[in-house]
């Protein structure tokens, strides 16, 4: 029984010298590798390398960047020009638009000025001069009140209508000659006028109380 104890344990004493060999190796590798990763960290060429390699990341990132503002100022400064063609492209064109529309009003309005030197020479001539006065007098009104009707011009009917802000100005009350006509237009002081459905004039005008 003693014998086989023994044999058992020279079996096992191999074993354990044999794991401790290969533990004791390990040791001195790592111990070995550690001390040359200390001895690289500690080398200034290292530490050189590794600085210059730092740098020269930095300088790429700061290269990529300032190509990457260049880019941006240079669309802003191609997007702000075009705006500003755009800008003053627009504004001649309103005021070719407005100097436009003045022309053809005033074309409009030269039959006007034609019948007003008719009616003038013929007031000058003629025997009757009152007649011919008012014979003169209502060509010319007919001619401007239809030309400026052609143009959009829309008299407002406001005679006998509820009073309303949105078109009438109240320059004062009177009594209602009858009480359906309170609260509404009893007289026209001054004419009010539309143009294209727009109030250019409100109607002043005096309301039944």
């Amino acid at each position: 029984m003693e014998e086989k104890n023994n044999q058992h344990e020279e079996l096992i004493q191999p074993s354990k010298e044999g794991e401790t060999d290969d533990i004791n190796k390990d040791l001195e590798i790592n111990s070995d590798t550690d001390l040359s990763v200390e001895l690289l960290e500690e080398n200034p060429e290292h530490k050189k390398e590794k600085a210059s390699k730092s740098k020269h990341r930095k300088e790429d990132r700061t290269q990529e960047l300032e190509q990457d503002v260049a880019q941006w100022n240079d669309k802003y400064l191609r997007l702000y020009s075009e705006f500003d063609n755009y800008r003053k492209r627009s504004l001649r064109e309103r005021i070719e638009l407005s100097k436009t529309a003045a022309s053809d009003l005033i074309v409009a309005l030269l039959p006007v000025l034609d019948d007003f030197e008719r009616a003038l020479n013929t007031m000058e001539t003629s025997e009757d001069k009152e007649n011919a006065i008012i014979d003169g007098i209502n060509i010319v009104y007919n001619k401007l009140k239809n030309i400026l009707f052609q143009q959009g011009l829309e008299l407002m009917k406001v005679m006998g209508e509820e009073f309303n802000t949105d078109f009438h100005e109240a320059l004062t009350k009177s009594p209602a000659p009858n009480p359906e006509l309170k609260g509404k237009v009893i007289d026209v002081v001054q004419n009010g006028y539309l143009l294209n459905g727009k109030v250019i004039r409100y109607a002043k005008v005096v309301v039944g109380s």
